[in-house]
């Protein structure tokens, strides 16, 4: 079902089939050094994770990787919330710093999700398929938003009654002008749409106009670097998610 979304999501978005190809599904291990060891940490994950058996996995990319859990990563932004969010329950976080949609899948494709059976399964990816470097091109909000669609038809596949709760990419930038904020909010009506049709069944979390000042502004309490957040922001995320796990 949910492979119908990789047309419907480009449809619903009116854009034409363009020649180059879309590489934000095309599955690629590390592509960017980031602050850590990319290897150490998937093997880290391989070696862990049947031994965690975890009712929630986390999905994503740096924001989602500081956040906390196991791997364990020295750096934390978010440790108190993440406390009070998750408590003792157990928890895999496959959070990858610098990671785009094709990490991602990539990763989903060489075992770290193999076997596992969570109930829930939280998604925050996409914001750095938005930074062109040497190593791969910008990608456009629709092939994004199909990116996404992949990955959550891929957990599906590995695990059907996992619960999938998608959320819409956190806004980045301090001033409501940077660059990213019109891309990310085009990926996000999409994944709105995809929810509606294709995606029926995932709930999708919007917490973005939470993270910001009446003036548009992130602040350097919620976002130091515009980015990634802090306790704050996390305690945002981790309330939202709380939420979702009630109802």
């Amino acid at each position: 079902m949910f492979r119908f979304a990789l047309i419907s999501v480009v449809a619903f978005a009116a854009v034409c089939v363009v020649a180059q190809e879309n590489n934000a599904i095309v599955p690629v291990p590390k592509l960017e050094n980031d602050f850590y060891d990319w290897n150490k940490r998937h093997a880290e994950v391989l070696k862990i994770k049947d031994a965690i058996n975890p009712e929630i996995v986390l999905i994503g990319d740096s924001i989602t990787h500081l956040w906390g859990g196991e791997p364990n990563e020295p750096r934390k932004n978010g440790a108190k919330a993440w406390q009070e969010t998750f408590g003792t329950r157990k928890v895999l976080n496959l959070g990858f710093g610098w990671d785009r949609t094709q990490n991602v899948l990539w990763r989903l494709e060489n075992g770290e999700f193999d076997g596992l059976k969570p109930k829930y399964v939280v998604i925050h990816i996409g914001t750095n398929n938005f930074s062109g470097t040497k190593n791969a091109r910008e990608s456009t909000p629709a092939e994004v938003a199909v990116a996404i669609a992949e990955i959550c038809s891929r957990v599906k596949a590995k695990s059907p009654d996992s619960k999938i709760l998608l959320m819409a990419v956190f806004p980045r930038g301090a001033k409501p002008t940077d660059g990213y904020r019109p891309k990310i909010a085009a990926l996000n009506k999409l994944l709105e749409e995809f929810v509606k049709g294709p995606g029926k069944g995932i709930t999708l979390i919007d917490i973005g106009l939470k993270m910001l000042e009446a003036d548009g502004s992130i602040s350097r309490e919620m976002m130091g670097d515009g980015v990634h957040p802090g306790e704050k922001g996390y305690a945002i995320w981790g309330a939202a998610v709380m939420a979702a796990m009630k109802e």
